[in-house]
């Protein structure tokens, strides 16, 4: 692993990079001669790739053709232009405020407005560990949160988030969130009614598809737009699958309020529809193959539960609303002529169904997937090939066959000793109201008093709704702000001590691919020397762990090489680990069988012998544990319940806005890369929006618009098309946040306009797109996007001396080894490699059984270890019996 360690840090970056020779895509099949000429493998979210390095500089991005079937405009340009970008976070920063007082007045209020000084690592570190060691020691750990909560932050095995909680578990615990914003509602949900969280779920093998299905309807759901990024690496797989499904002539049948890329290149009909109504449209369709006599009834008996509840439901036995296409016509937008023919085509045809996340990130998410599932129930579709629901097709190229091999093995998490948690989505409320109570999935939680928060590898003001409560809660409520990221994303700004990480390119790691086919392990080399005075993630921590005298605890005694090593070891690679190295991916071939596989097919096949994981073993139309929870805003079967805010209850000019996955970005990451002049507007996040509303509003393509609502403000720049429906505004989520003097964002967020309301209290998730705002031309913008520009920086001429203070916290963590059980040791230390470990009380016996079929293999059990780890859980669960 040879790697050039020629110093280009002497002269600016964009000398060093001219130098180079400029930057490049060079094409899979050049071969570089040049000795001075480095090709060096790595992979990320975008894919795989050769890096062609220069005199230690990156010059330019090879894609791999073996490996990526199509590479995007992320990886071939915006890898480059956003590693060299003037946002990098060159040297450790600290908020002028909060370092002339850092145990005293810290003055939060001009946090993200007030200069950043350059501190020595030293300084930085003892800051930070003195602000954990007094949190801890006045407040217990339980006060120090970590908002780290995602995986996204890079694709390898070292991410931030997990280092973070190693390290935090091994001096006490951290405060940590539970859920996420991606499927939180459904996640949660559909346990209950088909037995997996199903949005995290592999989906039927493309080749079932390509065999047997003659209509795939894709509801909110957009894969070619979506599976670009991977959660580790993307490999775009499934495109000639797609391509070949619509020349086969499956007919694809797309239900969204606006027309989305996959839509076009698979030349699908488009069904308008009311956004936040999909579930009113599902029992519509429901009623109709009811009345029609078009439903399945033998397989309601034998493969449902709570048929005569819902269909009492849809036949308004108790509310007298019947649930007809005419009810739903004006909820939705659709007319009932429509209606009624998709319920016929759907129930007369091999019909897949394809349901995206975004329609459950809204109020009563909880009922759309669920609607869903009791159509194609009702229908008999679930588990036959071609047929049935999936929630996953969108992402990391869901339809690729499964290899079902172990991967490689990081560093786990392990057990947090605090149990204090906070649903992803409402971390807002929970600064603000410290010692509140809730349920979520009908446990009783109470919100932690959080005086410091770090964050680490997660733009914390991008993700949670409503920025500007959020903002106020962070000043009002938390006493230290870490942010720990390689780049000035809102997070970093708005931080009080600011830590440099690197990007992956300046460290060595590991990686594999994809999210279901798990056929690949990468190598991620080490491409450039670190930027500036960055420090790769791993030894940020490692430094923290020396300060609090549990360094060798956190390391394993081994060397990072030797974790990388050991990692690899572990999975099902055969190819030696210098072989691997050198060509940068080693296979793990994918069995035959797997190429039929069905999604359900077993239960459909076998429904006594291998039932679903539910209560009842059978898909819940009627859900008995969510009527015991007694939720009052989550009935217990799918019922369309009025969003607090959607174009049925909007003020005249009101539009609703939704905010999906942009194009070029995961999140916020690669917002501040060049490929963002492949979309923006004025150098703005663009906003969709229909001619009609333009016309009326006075708004043509290029303007700049001022959407806003009693949340916040935002400034977009406008596209006005016929893709998307009149009344309904399409912003991206994910732009930078920059707020100009009047308070608006200036960059085109989000999140300053949704709402942190919770989807439901069965839940808690969030409600990002039930958001209705009004829109107009924007006159008096001050400026030109500043979010890309860094902070002023003051260049201290001497060192800041910090007061010292003993380190106790890992005097006080107990070990607790000998009192583990082997299940339990194995599930923290295995089970805890993306996410914080799930507490074995959030599902029952049943769900877990069905959650571990896929974690299991991710984690590298054997089945010894799988039956270990099983009686854990089964011991802990939520229906476990007390001792």
């Amino acid at each position: 692993m040879a790697i050039s360690r020629r110093t280009f840090l002497k002269t600016s970056i964009a000398t060093a990079v001219a130098t180079g020779g400029g930057l490049a895509i060079y094409p899979a099949t050049q071969i570089f001669d040049d000795s001075d000429v480095e090709v060096i493998p790595h992979a990320c979210h975008w894919g795989p790739f050769n890096a062609i390095v220069k005199d230690g500089v990156l010059v330019g991005v090879q894609p791999r053709a073996e490996l990526d079937a199509m590479p995007t405009e992320m990886l071939t340009e915006g890898l480059i232009s956003r590693l060299y970008d003037k946002t990098r976070v060159k040297y450790p920063m600290v908020r002028a405020s909060y370092l002339a007082d850092p145990q005293g007045d810290t003055k939060p209020h001009l946090r993200g407005k007030e200069p950043f000084v350059r501190v020595s690592w030293e300084t930085a570190l003892s800051l930070v560990a003195n602000a954990i060691q007094s949190t801890a020691t006045n407040h217990g750990n339980e006060a120090i949160f970590s908002s780290s909560y995602g995986g996204w932050s890079h694709a390898g095995l070292m991410r931030p988030q997990v280092l973070q909680g190693r390290f935090f578990n091994l001096i006490g615990g951290q405060s940590t969130t539970t859920g996420d914003y991606s499927g939180g509602a459904s996640q949660i949900i559909l346990p209950h009614v088909i037995g997996d969280m199903e949005v995290y779920s592999p989906q039927t093998a493309w080749q079932v598809i390509e065999q047997h299905t003659e209509t795939f309807v894709l509801i909110g759901c957009d894969p070619w737009k979506n599976n670009r990024i991977e959660f580790r690496v993307a490999d775009h797989q499934m495109y000639d699958h797609w391509k070949s499904f619509a020349e086969k002539g499956i007919k694809f049948i797309s239900i969204n309020p606006q027309r989305t890329r996959t839509d076009n290149e698979l030349n699908a009909d488009w069904v308008r529809i009311v956004p936040n109504t999909d579930t009113a449209l599902f029992l519509a369709m429901a009623h109709h193959a009811y009345i029609n006599d078009l439903h399945d009834q033998e397989y309601l008996k034998r493969y449902t539960v709570g048929a005569d509840k819902f269909i009492d439901h849809l036949m308004g036995k108790e509310d007298n609303v019947v649930k007809s296409a005419e009810w739903a016509a004006p909820i939705t937008g659709i007319a009932v002529e429509e209606i009624q023919a998709m319920a016929k085509l759907f129930a007369t045809t091999k019909t897949q169904f394809a349901a995206g996340w975004s329609l459950q990130r809204a109020n009563h998410g909880e009922m759309t997937h669920w609607a869903i599932i009791n159509f194609a129930a009702m229908l008999g579709k679930i588990g036959k090939p071609g047929e049935g629901v999936g929630f996953s097709w969108h992402y990391g190229n869901g339809g690729m066959p499964q290899s079902g091999k172990a991967l490689p093995i990081g560093l786990s998490q392990g057990k947090n000793p605090v149990t204090a948690t906070c649903p992803a989505s409402r971390i807002s409320d929970m600064l603000l109201n410290p010692g509140k109570r809730f349920t979520r999935d009908g446990i009783e939680y109470t919100y932690p008093d959080i005086k410091m928060v770090y964050n680490a590898g997660n733009n914390l003001l991008s993700h949670q709704q409503n920025t500007n409560e959020l903002i106020h809660a962070l000043n009002q409520k938390v006493e230290t702000f870490v942010c720990q990221d390689p780049w000035w994303c809102a997070s970093s700004r708005y931080a009080d001590i600011v830590l440099p990480a690197t990007s992956t390119l300046e460290r060595d790691d590991l990686s594999s691919g994809g999210t279901y086919s798990n056929d690949k392990i990468y190598a991620m080399r080490q491409v450039i020397q670190p930027y500036g005075e960055s420090l790769d993630d791993y030894e940020i921590f490692r430094r923290l762990a020396s300060i609090f005298n549990v360094e060798d605890k956190f390391t394993d005694g081994l060397s990072y090489q030797d974790i990388l090593k050991r990692a690899y070891h572990a999975s099902a690679a055969t190819l030696p680990y210098e072989e691997f190295l050198q060509a940068g991916v080693a296979f793990l071939p994918v069995p035959e069988e797997a190429n039929q596989w069905v999604r359900h097919g077993d239960f459909y096949q076998d429904p006594e012998n291998a039932p679903l994981h539910t209560t009842s073993g059978k898909i819940e139309l009627y859900c008995q544990d969510i009527a015991n929870f007694a939720v009052k805003d989550c009935p217990p079967v799918p019922t369309f319940l009025e969003p607090f805010e959607y174009l049925g209850n909007a003020k005249p000019n009101q539009v609703h806005v939704v905010s999906p996955h942009p194009y070029n970005r995961v999140h916020s990451q690669m917002a501040n890369a060049d490929v963002r002049k492949y979309e923006n507007v004025q150098g703005r996040q663009y906003v969709l929006i229909n001619k009609e509303d333009a016309q009326r509003h006075g708004i043509r393509s290029g303007h700049l618009v001022e959407i806003f609502n009693q949340r916040g403000r935002t400034i977009a720049g406008a596209k006005v098309s016929d893709q998307i429906m009149p009344g309904v505004i399409s912003l991206e989520e994910g732009a930078w946040l920059q707020l100009d003097s009047q308070g608006r964002c200036n960059g085109g967020s989000i999140n300053v306009l949704t709402s942190s309301q919770a989807s439901s209290e069965l839940s808690q998730a969030n409600s990002a797109n039930t958001c209705l705002a009004f829109i107009q031309r924007c006159r008096d913008h001050e400026s030109a996007n500043m979010a890309f520009k860094p902070p002023k920086i003051i260049q201290q001429q001497t060192e800041v001396a910090v007061n010292s203070m003993t380190t106790t916290l890992a005097n006080h963590t107990q070990e607790g080894g000998n009192q583990q059980s082997l299940g339990e040791a194995l599930f923290y230390q295995r089970c805890t490699l993306c996410h914080s470990a799930k507490d074995p009380k959030q599902y029952t016996k049943s769900q877990w059984h069905g959650i571990t079929k896929s974690m299991f293999p991710r984690a590298g059990l054997s089945p010894t270890e799988r039956e270990e780890v099983m009686a854990f859980l089964e011991a802990n669960a939520k229906d476990a019996q007390p001792l």
